[in-house]
């Protein structure tokens, strides 16, 4: 059975950092292109960082929106993606979930407030 597990969301203020982590099990992840999404109030979930499976490199993509902001990563040995957000705004607000890519697997999401 698959599981992935978010946590180090929070409350920040605007310009700062916060971690994400998506620990996984009944899954390999570096055998994956995995995705992390953001869901804003309201609004629908929306990929922001992609990182394909090893035997593609690892390649990592991201939107414009959190380019250069945030970095998207994989410990293989800990089995474990992660999310590093930095200069971080209010409208990076919202419930960010980890996922397999193009997979219906899903974390349980992980609320992020940025205030102003």
């Amino acid at each position: 059975q698959v599981q992935l597990v978010e946590s180090g969301g929070g409350l920040v203020q605007a310009g700062g950092s916060l971690r994400l982590s998506c620990a996984a099990s009944g899954i390999i992840l570096s055998h994956k292109t995995m995705a992390w999404y953001h869901q804003p109030p309201g609004e629908q979930r929306e990929a922001v960082a992609t990182i394909t499976d090893i035997t593609d490199g690892g390649t990592t993509f991201y939107v414009d929106s959190v380019k250069g902001r945030f970095t998207i990563s994989r410990d293989n040995a800990k089995n474990t993606l992660f999310l590093q957000m930095n200069s971080l705004k209010p409208e990076d607000t919202g419930v960010y979930y980890c996922s397999v890519f193009a997979e219906d697997y899903w974390g349980q999401g992980i609320q992020v407030t940025v205030s102003a």
